[in-house]
C-alpha cells in the first residue's frame, strides 16, 4: 500500500498535480462538470507534456550512444531515475516516510511562512527524499530521526527552491500566477544572477533579425530541427555507417536516421509545449480554491519545462551551450583527480535549457549562453563531487541536478563531521 501511494501516487506528477487540481475545484465548489474537465485536463496537459519529454529522451539515447562510440567515452553518467531506483532497494521505507511527511511539512511552511509554494514535481520530490535517506543513513542515522530530519529539510527545500527563482520567473512569465519547482533552481539562480552581470544591452534570445528568405527561423521548431539535424549528420558521419545502421538505427540508412532523429526530437519540444500551455490553463484557476482555503496566497511551482513557451530559442541554445560546458569539464576531470562525469544529454537538455530561459530574462543572449554554460559546469563538478558522500551507492551513476548536488554536499559534510 505505502509503494503504492508513493510510487503511483505521489510519484506520478501528472496524478499529483491532478489531486491538486481536484481539491482547488472542490473547494472553489465548482459545477461537477467544471470539476471533471478541470481535474482531467490538467492530467491530460502533463500527460502530454511527459509524452514529449519521452520523445525527446529517446532520440537523445541514441545521440548518446552515436556520441559515446565516436569518442570511446567512458565514465560516469548522472542519471536522477536509475540512481534513485538503486536507492530505494536498501532505503526504501525510509525514502518513503521521508516523501509523504516532506510534503505535509511543505504545506505547513506555506502557511506559516511568506514562501507560499505548493512543490508539485512529485519525481523531483521522490529522487530527494532518496538522496537525503542515503546520505543520513550514510551519516549513522536510523529510524525516526532519520526520517523526521530528512522530512524537515525536504520540506523546507520544497518552499525555498522556487523561492529564490521567484523573481526571475516572474520576469519571464510576466505574472505571479505559478513557480518553478524543479531541484535545479541552484543552477538557474547561477543563470539568472550571471546573465544579470554579462548580459546589459544584449537583445532577447527571440528578437533574431534573420534575412527574408530565411525567415522561416522564426520558427523555434525549424531553428530546432535544423540545428540538430546538423549536429546527429556530424555525429553519424564521425561513428560511421556501419556503426549507425548495425547498432543504432535498426537498418535504415544512417543520414536517413539522422534527419529523422533531429526532426524527431524537435516534434518532442513542439508537444512538451503544448502539455505545459494547457497545464497552466487548467491548474493556475483550480489552484485559487488551495490559494483561498488552505494556505493563503498558495502558488502551484511547477515542472522546468513549465518555462520553455516563453522563450523557446534559449531552449535550444542553453541545452548546447550547457552540453558544451559538460564536453569541456569531461577532458579536464582527470587532470583534477575527479571522477570522469559523461555529459548525460538528459539533465544538459532540461536544466540547460531551463538555464537559458533564466539567464534570457537577464541578460538577453549573452545571458543565455554564458548562463547556461556555468548551469553546464555546475552539473558536471557537483555531481563528481557528490559520488563521496553517498557510501558507495553505485559506481556507475549518480545524482545529476544542481540542488541534489548542493544539498547533498552541505549535508555529506555535517554528517561526517558530527559522525
Amino acid at each position: 500500500m505505502l509503494s503504492f501511494i508513493i510510487n503511483d501516487v505521489l510519484g506520478t506528477p501528472a496524478i499529483l498535480v491532478g489531486l491538486f487540481s481536484l481539491i482547488g475545484l472542490l473547494l472553489q465548489k465548482k459545477s461537477f462538470s467544471d470539476t471533471i474537465s478541470g481535474t482531467l485536463k490538467t492530467i491530460m496537459g502533463f500527460l502530454i507534456l511527459i509524452a514529449g519529454a519521452g520523445v525527446i529522451a529517446t532520440t537523445l539515447t541514441s545521440f548518446s550512444e552515436l556520441f559515446v562510440h565516436s569518442f570511446n567515452i567512458q565514465g560516469i553518467v548522472p542519471n536522477n531515475d536509475v540512481v534513485s531506483a538503486i536507492a530505494q532497494k536498501n532505503f526504501g521505507t525510509s525514502t518513503a516516510m521521508i516523501m509523504i511527511l516532506g510534503m505535509l511539512f511543505n504545506i505547513l511552511f506555506a502557511r506559516l511562512t511568506p514562501l507560499k509554494y505548493i512543490f508539485l514535481t512529485g519525481h523531483h520530490t521522490l529522487y530527494m527524499a532518496a538522496m537525503l535517506a542515503v546520505i543520513l543513513a550514510t551519516g549513522g542515522m536510523s529510524g525516526f530521526p532519520l526520517v523526521l530530519t530528512g522530512a524537515l529539510i525536504l520540506g523546507a527545500l520544497m518552499v525555498i527552491s522556487p523561492a529564490i527563482l521567484q523573481p526571475f520567473t516572474r520576469k519571464i512569465t510576466g505574472s505571479d500566477d505559478f513557480a518553478l519547482g524543479h531541484f535545479g533552481s541552484t543552477g538557474y539562480l547561477c543563470a539568472a544572477l550571471v546573465g544579470k552581470l554579462i548580459g546589459k544591452g544584449s537583445r532577447s534570445t527571440e528578437e533574431f533579425k534573420v534575412p527574408k528568405h530565411l525567415k522561416f527561423l522564426h520558427d523555434s521548431s525549424i531553428a530546432i530541427a535544423l540545428t540538430m539535424t546538423i549536429l546527429f549528420i556530424v555525429l553519424v558521419l564521425v561513428a560511421g555507417k556501419e556503426f549507425t545502421e548495425t547498432q543504432v538505427s535498426g537498418g535504415q540508412n544512417y543520414i536517413i536516421f539522422a534527419i529523422i532523429q533531429a526532426i524527431t526530437f524537435a516534434a518532442g519540444v513542439y508537444i512538451i509545449l503544448a502539455g505545459v500551455r494547457m497545464v497552466i490553463a487548467e491548474i493556475v484557476p483550480a489552484f485559487k480554491g488551495i490559494a483561498d482555503k488552505v494556505v493563503k496566497d498558495a502558488k502551484p511551482a511547477l515542472d522546468c519545462p513549465t518555462v520553455f513557451p516563453f522563450a523557446p530559442n534559449a531552449v535550444i541554445i542553453g541545452f548546447l551551450s550547457s552540453f558544451c560546458a559538460g564536453l569541456i569539464c569531461m577532458f579536464f576531470f582527470p587532470m583534477l583527480g575527479l571522477s570522469i562525469i559523461v555529459p548525460g544529454l538528459v539533465p544538459h537538455f532540461f536544466c540547460g535549457a531551463t538555464a537559458g530561459v533564466y539567464g534570457n530574462a537577464t541578460g538577453g543572449r549573452r545571458g543565455a549562453i554564458v548562463g547556461a554554460f556555468v548551469n553546464g559546469l555546475i552539473i558536471s563538478f557537483l555531481p563528481a563531487i557528490l559520488l563521496s558522500v553517498l557510501g558507495g551507492l553505485s559506481n556507475s551513476t549518480t545524482f545529476g541536478d544542481a540542488d541534489f548536488g548542493v544539498v547533498g554536499i552541505i549535508l555529506g559534510k555535517l554528517m561526517s563531521a558530527f559522525h
